[in-house]
């Protein structure tokens, strides 16, 4: 049953990159926990359905205040036709202004999500987070990436520029389940490992928080009693770092 058989794809993704990715998902953890107490800034950034990751820690029940979200203004799936997003995620310099549109500053962290890491508005925000000081944190699949070229004038792909990167585990062409009797495959893995992978991140970044004695600034559901009031008290309290109300 090919349902049956994208289950254990599934399964077995989130299980290798869990097991292979300990280190890197403590890292970027690290670094999010140092910004945090530092008062800096964390942005998270993705691409079309990369930008799926970036939703995913933002505004979150169970999740951090703190991630600010850069918009990809016309490479998210909003965009008419879709099509264009694969246009202007190949734009250089686009993600040099989108960086700067963003208000990011030296010491802050930025998420950089592309599977593929190839195309030029991720690996410029990469770059250009380089030179204004931030600390990156790249998620992308190394079996992809190392299977294509880069789009970048500089030849160099988002694993080439990160200081922390993460494997997201899935294949060279992201879909991972044959089916008999059809040329091609279907069932991505890239959006279930990414989302995975970035709750990771943000456990371990709570739990290194809670190690050091800091109150983490971390959403309760609207839908539980008491849950407006205790959100809105944080909102306030950290208002000067978050720049998505």
């Amino acid at each position: 049953m090919s349902a049956s058989r994208y289950f254990s794809r599934a399964i077995e993704a989130i299980e290798q990159v869990a097991e292979d990715q300990a280190d890197t998902i403590r890292e970027a953890a690290a670094l999010m926990t140092s910004a945090i107490q530092n008062d800096c800034g964390l942005f998270a950034f993705g691409a079309s359905h990369s930008f799926m990751m970036a939703e995913e820690m933002v505004y979150r029940t169970g999740g951090l205040m703190l991630i600010n979200p850069i918009y990809p203004h016309g490479m998210n799936l909003g965009v008419r036709p879709l099509t264009m997003t694969s246009k202007i995620e190949r734009l250089t310099g686009l993600g040099v202004e989108l960086l700067e549109g963003a208000g990011a500053v030296e010491d802050d962290v930025l998420l950089l999500f592309s599977t593929s890491g190839r195309n030029a508005v991720a690996i410029d925000m990469a770059i250009h987070a380089g030179e204004k000081g931030l600390k990156t944190v790249g998620v992308t699949s190394l079996a992809y990436t190392g299977a294509v070229s880069s789009r970048h004038p500089s030849g160099k792909k988002l694993a080439d520029i990160c200081d922390v990167v993460i494997d997201n585990g899935a294949p060279y062409g992201d879909a991972a389940v044959a089916i008999d009797g059809f040329d091609g495959k279907v069932g991505p893995l890239s959006s279930v490992t990414g989302c995975a992978i970035v709750n990771a991140i943000v456990s371990e970044t709570v739990k290194m928080l809670v190690d050091n004695g800091v109150v983490p600034p971390v959403f309760v559901s609207a839908n539980v009693d008491g849950g407006d009031e205790h959100n809105e008290q944080l909102l306030e309290n950290n208002a000067h770092r978050i720049r998505y109300l």
